[in-house]
């Protein structure tokens, strides 16, 4: 692996944060958080807009994110609605099912911060965004505001699809803002066909292709479970290979995913450098509880050095 880069990398995230729950068991989640905690645990800075309840699940909220060592300062407390929840059921593929009850508390994000701009970091390299929040006009006109505020940043599309919470034409608006995109398997299936391509026709190289010359975006990312990941840029596609690994639930392993390709991808490494760390960050996040367990850089490196070897 490369050097790791000595620049901290600038985030502004914004998205939901709730709380995943298991059975009796609840872990804290939401992908915007997920990919900031992620962010935090490579070196970088990463801030999320959000809101919470004014509950105790809200305060247990605030709690997690300083011992993630994350700021808060941009995520409101609002009496309008609790804070976020999501039930999380187990699917086929070892793909996982989310019912989250709407509207939630982080409907209610950036409310108030628009109007106390010195709440907003001064610096951003990138800004995130999925698509879960953006289901009202007004979340959609906050991140807008965000990426006119901030010109000079690049935008991270991070699709992440619940059923029930977003349309075609939600995403084909968003997919216009993004300068990159991070999307699985089963979400380009859907988005071809809703495109017009019959489901028997669907090629993953085809698609990326029109997609990201139709949006007009530099990269974009498809996450294939356990067999790793297909990335197109500079109007080619490439494979690379996933890490064998016993799944725990695979909640917020594309959100590290994420968070691991950005963070290769700004230091300006070798793609297949950049893609072997996020799917290494990805598989370890899928072998452990929870969107948020612990792990670190050296965790990924110990993994790709046994791949090597393998």
């Amino acid at each position: 692996m490369p050097v790791r880069e000595s620049k901290p990398l600038h985030m502004l995230a914004v998205g939901e944060v709730l709380w995943d729950i298991f059975g009796d068991n609840e872990h804290l989640g939401g992908a915007a958080l997920n990919f900031c905690a992620n962010i935090a645990r490579l070196g970088g800075d990463a801030v999320l807009v959000s809101a919470v309840g004014d509950d105790e699940r809200g305060r247990n909220v605030l709690r997690a994110m300083d011992a993630l060592g994350l700021s808060s300062q941009c995520v409101d407390v609002t009496a309008k609605a609790a804070t976020g929840t999501a039930v999380v059921s187990a699917l086929s593929h070892g793909e996982s099912g989310f019912v989250i009850p709407r509207p939630a508390a982080f409907d209610h994000a950036g409310v108030d911060l628009l109007s106390a701009l010195d709440r907003l970091p001064q610096q951003v390299d990138w800004i995130y965004f999925g698509t879960l929040l953006q289901c009202t006009p007004a979340a959609e006109d906050l991140v807008s505001t965000l990426l006119q505020r901030y010109s000079h940043a690049h935008a991270f599309y991070d699709l992440n699809l619940r059923d029930g919470h977003w349309n075609f034409d939600l995403v084909q608006r968003l997919s216009r803002r993004a300068h990159m995109m991070k999307l699985n398997l089963g979400e380009a299936q859907a988005l071809s066909q809703l495109s017009g391509t019959p489901s028997d026709d669907f090629h993953l190289e085809t698609f990326c292709r029109q997609w990201s010359a139709t949006y007009s975006i530099d990269t974009l990312c498809i996450t294939l479970g356990d067999e790793g990941c297909l990335i197109h840029t500079g109007g080619a596609s490439e494979y690379f290979p996933g890490f064998p690994i016993r799944v725990h639930d695979t909640v917020g392993a594309g959100d590290a995913f994420a968070a691991a390709f950005l963070y290769g991808y700004s230091a300006g490494w070798p793609m297949a450098d950049v893609a072997r760390l996020a799917n290494a960050a990805g598989a370890i996040v899928a072998s452990r509880p929870g969107a948020t367990p612990s792990w670190n850089y050296e965790d990924c490196t110990h993994l790709i050095e046994q791949g090597t070897r393998a």
